[in-house]
């Protein structure tokens, strides 16, 4: 034996040092490897009733813009606002160059007075054909007579008839002469209004009072007719055009209250409420389209197109099953939370209801009420995984 000893010291040696730590290796293999239990947070399930909240992004709209330019193509003159000017109602923003407008509006009175000059005329010589025919009728009734009488002769009267015929002529040409004038004056002053109203057309007027969000023109710019120049909002008219996410939006409708948090606000929420909900959705995003407006403006007016989160306050559901929103896990295509019971893991599977803004989601059917639910886990849990409650996960949310 003691032969035996001697001959195999190195290697008894070797073992006593190798299997202590081959046992150091399996515990910590099994407390802190890839062996080790899964640290997980439980929650128990309660029955509590949530007032969901709805969240979207949106961008803040001017409900009324005027986009004010010319109605025919020209040169603009000059500007006299920059955007961030506040105008007043029938304010002059700018000029067009009214080239040779004037100069016809000049051309069209001249020829307007000769207008009224032909009339003038025209009614002196309906007057004078008005007078000869008078005379011409009297002459011919007492030719009449006197042939009756048969103090002249058939040839006399009949002259006297043919002198009233022409009398009659003259008159119903002067009086053609008199309205073919008329017309004439009317259209001249027509043409002249429509002049005029061009000439009025080149000044740029505020049609509301409002804020100048944009000047798309320089002086010296030609502009066709219907580009805008300067463009006008009434900052009253301020809304917030949002999504919301579709399979969220139940129960979301106009008059719902909402708080509006601007992105130059530094977090501070300004009161608001929806609007009207839009007819259209948007098919890709799968998101509703809304309208949220201010029920009280922001001390600083946003720029129009500043992004806005919104959050709308649904109305109060009736108490049921919630559970945390991070406790809800996909597997294989199911949405459901793990349940642990008696130490063992299993998957069961849960339709959801609505949320509220905390992470709270109700559970309609899968679960009842008091069972304890993984809501944070180190790595991802298969059915069979050891766990080990913990209070709290190093990294994950509280």
């Amino acid at each position: 034996m003691k032969t035996f000893f001697s001959n195999h010291r190195r290697t008894l040696t070797l073992i006593g040092v190798l299997v202590p730590l081959l046992g150091m290796f399996i515990y910590v293999a099994l407390r802190s490897g890839p062996l080790a239990p899964v640290q997980v947070t439980l929650t128990t399930v309660a029955s509590q009733a949530i007032t969901p909240s709805l969240f979207g992004i949106g961008t803040v709209e001017a409900r009324y813009t005027h986009k004010i330019g010319p109605t025919f193509a020209g040169r603009l003159k000059r500007v006299e606002v920059q955007p961030g000017d506040r105008v007043k109602a029938g304010q002059l923003l700018g000029e067009m160059d009214p080239i040779d407008l004037d100069e016809r509006v000049s051309a069209q009175d001249a020829a307007l007075k000769r207008a009224e000059a032909n009339v003038l005329a025209a009614q002196a010589q309906l007057r004078e054909g008005g007078a000869r025919e008078a005379f011409a009728a009297t002459q011919a009734g007492r030719y009449e007579k006197l042939l009756a009488a048969r103090a002249i002769s058939e040839e006399g009267a009949s002259i006297k008839r043919q002198e009233m015929q022409v009398a009659q002529a003259a008159t119903a040409a002067g009086r053609a002469n008199l309205d073919a004038a008329r017309q004439d004056q009317a259209r001249l002053r027509a043409d002249r209004d429509g002049l005029l109203r061009q000439r009025a057309n080149l000044r740029l007027l505020a049609p509301v009072d409002g804020l100048v969000s944009r000047r798309d023109a320089d002086p010296g710019t030609t502009v066709v007719a219907g580009q805008a120049v300067v463009e006008v909002v009434e900052p009253g008219s301020l809304w917030i055009s949002v999504r919301f996410d579709q399979q969220r939006a139940q129960g979301l409708r106009a008059d719902l209250p909402v708080q509006i948090v601007l992105r130059s606000q530094a977090g501070e929420a300004v009161p608001g409420r929806i609007a009207r909900i839009e007819p259209h959705a948007d098919a890709v995003t799968e998101e509703i389209l809304a309208k949220a407006e201010f029920t009280q403006l922001p001390r600083t007016l946003p720029p129009i197109g500043e992004l806005a989160e919104v959050t709308v306050s649904m109305a109060a559901l009736k108490s049921m099953p919630v559970v945390p929103n991070a406790s809800i896990q996909r597997l294989d295509g199911r949405l459901g939370v793990w349940v642990v019971c008696d130490g063992e893991l299993s998957f069961v599977t849960v339709r959801m209801g609505a949320a509220d803004i905390d992470g709270r989601v109700q559970i309609l059917e899968g679960l009842n009420g008091g069972e304890r639910v993984v809501v944070y886990s180190r790595k991802a849990l298969q059915a069979g995984s050891r766990i080990k409650v913990v209070d709290r996960i190093v990294g994950a949310k509280p």
